[in-house]
């Protein structure tokens, strides 16, 4: 009698086909991230983050589809994990990185320090395994950079306070607060993807205008990016327990 092969041979090829599909889709993410950064060097941000807000779109679907397909059993030789976060650098750190260091809003001599920093911090921050907590909090800010570069853009704040903003936020990547995951955190929960929904309507709407929009819309958007980064931060000092 023949030994058994390898479990993952042991699933139809149909549905080592499917699974492969979704890691596909999933390095997708990679080529929006080109596609996004020759948009940023022509100096078409609106258009770079249209790409980027699709890349968001992949990253929302490609885990759900994952779960829901078992791809790591059915295919365990191939790394989704590891394929998430080479995807998520591009889109999340190194992209935004070279658009806030050639937006031309910051202080010349801080922006490539700050791109620079941007670049190290982030690839450390995705190389630590304390990254998530057991709860669906982030330690520290989370790599948000598409949306910190995103706030630069509609805000255009003086040269000299983006530049501090932004280096504060380099420091936070190491310091120990707590920053929900606005779907996967239980409290809220509702609340939260009502708001996400919410914000990315707005988004939209900002990216579609080019970033010229009323005064209420930077400052919803606003809020509610206030509310995602630092709510956890209240709860804590508030003393209630998360969940």
């Amino acid at each position: 009698m023949s030994e058994p092969g390898p479990p993952h041979q042991l699933f139809p090829a149909a549905a080592r086909l499917r699974a492969f599909g979704v890691h596909i889709f999933t390095a997708l993410g990679g080529a929006i991230a080109l596609i996004a950064m020759l948009e940023a060097v022509r100096e078409h941000w609106a258009a770079m983050f249209g790409w980027l807000g699709l890349a968001l779109l992949v990253d929302g679907l490609d885990g759900p589809l994952a779960r829901r397909l078992k791809v790591n059993e059915v295919l365990p030789d191939w790394s989704g994990d590891t394929l998430d976060l080479v995807v998520d650098f591009l889109t999340y750190v190194f992209v935004p990185a070279y658009a806030i260091t050639a937006s031309g809003l910051l202080l010349p001599l801080a922006a490539p320090l700050l791109g620079a920093a941007i670049v190290v911090t982030g690839a450390l921050y995705f190389a630590d395994r304390r990254m998530k907590t057991d709860d669906n909090h982030f330690r520290g800010f989370p790599a948000l950079w598409n949306g910190a570069a995103f706030y630069l853009f509609l805000l255009k704040p003086p040269a000299l306070v983006g530049s501090v903003v932004l280096a504060v936020l380099v420091v936070l990547t190491f310091v120990p607060f707590h920053v929900m995951h606005p779907i996967r955190t239980t409290r809220f929960r509702t609340l939260n993807i009502v708001l996400l929904g919410v914000w990315a309507i707005l988004a939209i709407i900002a990216i579609a205008a080019n970033f010229q929009v009323p005064a209420w819309t930077a400052a919803a958007l606003c809020i509610v990016g206030g509310y995602i980064l630092f709510s956890d931060v209240v709860i804590r000092l508030l003393g209630l327990n998360r969940t």
